[in-house]
């Protein structure tokens, strides 16, 4: 994949000639990551702290080109996509493809209830994720390959451009497991990231991905990250699912 760029690191290198840049965001914190609740595909509102997110994401890409924007749909992800055009004023197209995990069965359900009602999947959710799939929702399979046919088709809709893409946690852990060139089976080889967090893949003149920035959410002070006062998504603590 060549050269990662840290958490730590908040610089984005230009753009080779000839590349298709993609700047891959999460949405800010919502009321589901507020109330710990399976949030899936439901169209819930955003927290008053993702409020303060999303204007520290829009100060951190304002000096960033910017050809266009795609978002998932749901509230969270265009409140995010529309944070970040406040500077560039550009068309935000939506994409049902870029959502999140539909939950079927657990949405809205407290994560803290998933290990009574259903066990085995809250193991997967942590431990075998390419197993998980939730009654009447989506399996991982299914969202590994929709989350991926929308990157190609924005990255050819868009040659040569930079384009700000506005999804969510589980969808973006996917998009970068195929950036990676990994399997499903080897999806939690791939971190979590926290919520306004960017990645950036830029994609060769013959479609070839590479990752330039991994999961970067510099621009959160301690105070308005999620991550730094939650521990479940630490490797070592899914570990201990097991």
């Amino acid at each position: 994949m060549g050269q990662l760029h840290s958490s730590n690191d908040s610089a984005i290198p230009p753009k080779a000639e000839g590349t298709t840049r993609i700047l891959l965001v999460r949405h800010c914190e919502a009321e589901g990551n507020t109330n710990g609740r399976f949030q899936g595909s439901s169209d819930c509102g955003i927290s008053g702290n993702g409020e303060k997110q999303l204007e520290l994401l829009a100060l951190r890409l304002r000096n960033i080109r910017m050809d266009s924007i795609y978002s998932s749909p749901l509230k969270r992800a265009r409140m995010t996509a529309e944070a970040i055009n406040r500077y560039h004023h550009l068309t935000i197209h939506e994409d049902k493809r870029l959502q999140e995990i539909d939950g079927g069965d657990y949405e809205g359900l407290l994560w803290a209830d998933l290990p009574k009602v259903a066990p085995e999947q809250d193991a997967n959710w942590y431990t075998a994720p390419q197993d998980f799939c939730a009654p009447n929702g989506e399996s991982m399979r299914q969202v590994y390959d929709r989350v991926w046919q929308a990157i190609r088709s924005i990255v050819r809709e868009n040659p040569g451009k930079t384009v700000c893409v506005a999804s969510h946690g589980c969808a973006i852990r996917n998009i970068l497991c195929h950036a990676m060139n990994k399997p499903l089976e080897q999806l939690n080889d791939v971190d979590w990231c926290d919520n306004t967090a960017v990645s950036v893949i830029d994609f060769g003149e013959q479609g070839n991905p590479k990752i330039i920035l991994l999961n970067d959410a510099s621009h959160l002070t301690p105070e308005v990250s999620v991550f730094a006062k939650q521990t479940w998504w630490r490797r070592e603590n899914m570990e201990r699912k097991r």
